[in-house]
């Protein structure tokens, strides 16, 4: 998969040549590009930001500069164009597991009150939020979206399971997770765990992850009963 971002603190990205997302870079897995903003702004300080029509707090990034990025960038419009904002939708795993199967992705990170509307008119496909807070940039979020994405990608993770069994996978927060020692600082593994019957083990798992759904996130709990009605009802029988 090929990652495009276009940012005006390159540096940033740095923490992203580690673990496995560089090993997935070294690779060849995933190929980040990471493009500075200054360099496209025909301003002789290379600014890229400007006090707000109509007055108010702040500043909001250029036009120009943002636009000569993203068409220099993205020249044949083959990338899926992601603005991470604070109005966007919010980022999950449906969103996540769609953008995986893109080709090329293209995220531009705002700064300070945010960009020009009309870059989003232009120049944008769809906007993304990683919740409900503001951040002081679009690079957090864009290197949220890059680590959540890639995980997708085929190799990135040492096994296709790492990502069929974990929280949100089915709609469900995760299982509770044990490896040895079996006993440890007067805690035990769930003897279930130990038995090796495959069968008992997934159920296990799978009243374990309904309960933690249950109590941690009831919306996405009862979501899951109303698609998995015969889950609620099974457990109940055999209480």
């Amino acid at each position: 998969m090929k990652i495009k971002v276009a940012t005006i603190f390159p540096e940033m990205f740095s923490v992203l040549d580690v673990g496995i997302m560089g090993r997935a870079k070294q690779n060849g897995l995933i190929d980040l590009e990471i493009f500075n903003i200054r360099d496209y702004s025909t301003d002789k300080h290379k600014k890229t930001d400007d006090a707000p029509f109509g007055g108010g707090a702040g500043m909001v990034m250029t036009p120009q500069p943002l636009h000569d990025a993203i068409c220099d960038m993205d020249k044949e419009r083959k990338s899926k164009r992601i603005y991470l904002s604070p109005k966007g939708e919010t980022l999950n795993q449906k969103i996540v597991e769609r953008l995986a199967k893109e080709q090329e992705l293209l995220l531009v990170c705002g700064s300070y009150e945010g960009i020009d509307e009309r870059i989003i008119e232009l120049d944008i496909d769809e906007e993304i939020s990683v919740g409900d807070y503001v951040l002081t940039g679009g690079e957090l979020p864009a290197m949220i979206l890059i680590n959540a994405v890639s995980r997708y990608v085929e190799g990135v993770l040492g096994s296709s399971e790492s990502t069929n069994e974990e929280s949100f996978s089915n709609g469900l927060l995760e299982y509770p997770q044990y490896t040895r020692p079996q006993e440890f600082m007067g805690l035990s593994a769930p003897q279930v765990l130990l038995g090796g019957n495959h069968k008992q083990i997934e159920q296990w798992r799978l009243e374990q992850s309904l309960e933690i759904t249950k109590q941690r996130r009831p919306d996405l709990y009862e979501q899951y009963i109303k698609n998995n009605p015969v889950a609620k009802s099974g457990k109940e029988k055999k209480r």
